[in-house]
């Protein structure tokens, strides 16, 4: 099995949060791949599909981010999930808006969340950082974080919602390499450019 975290805050104050943004692509994820609805279990809620070919559980903690590592190593321990078979995405201040970065094992980097899994499992598991981009003040972090996406986000973070959805099944195949090529493929495409309408003479 396969677990798939994504990192984020219950209630619906928190919805469209950046610190959300793990929750939106697992709930991309959930579409694409047709998994069953979202149900309370360990701390949170699940959904249950199929990724590359192997069984795979979708996972939102709702213990808010700085207890997430509770729901986490409670799903792991009932599916006897390795720590090398789970993923865990979540938004990254230090990466520019719309940059995925992969890999398996590191430290938390000031990550609420990321510090308490650590604190439950191994700490060899797949991180997928989604950035966020960077307020520039110390002072706005807390602020950025916690206030919702801006309509002129949507420009980069639907396609990189989509295209970490597309790519998931080469991290769970554990082609780290891969998967990011193919995000950051999908999300170089440009839009074409809208037409002009005739001007008259």
């Amino acid at each position: 099995m396969i677990l798939i975290v994504g990192l984020g805050n219950p209630g619906a104050k928190y919805a469209y949060n950046r610190h959300n943004i793990g929750w939106l692509a697992l709930d991309d994820i959930a579409e694409r791949y047709g998994f069953g609805p979202f149900r309370k279990k360990f701390n949170g809620v699940v959904a249950e599909g199929r990724l590359a070919g192997d069984r795979a559980l979708l996972l939102k903690p709702h213990t808010y981010m700085n207890e997430s590592g509770k729901a986490v190593s409670k799903a792991a321990r009932f599916f006897k999930v390795p720590s090398d078979r789970v993923i865990v995405i979540y938004d990254e201040l230090d990466l520019a808006q719309g940059k995925c970065r992969a890999k398996r094992g590191g430290g938390g980097a000031g990550h609420n969340g990321i510090r308490s899994i650590d604190s439950h499992i191994a700490h060899d598991y797949w991180r997928v950082r989604l950035g966020i981009g960077h307020p520039g003040d110390r002072q706005r972090v807390r602020g950025h974080v916690l206030s919702d996406f801006t309509d002129e986000d949507e420009d980069w973070l639907d396609p990189l919602l989509e295209a970490v959805a597309e790519a998931i099944p080469l991290l769970a195949d554990g082609e780290h390499e891969k998967f990011m090529t193919k995000v950051a493929l999908l999300t170089s495409k440009k839009k074409p450019a809208p037409q002009k309408p005739p001007v008259d003479v």
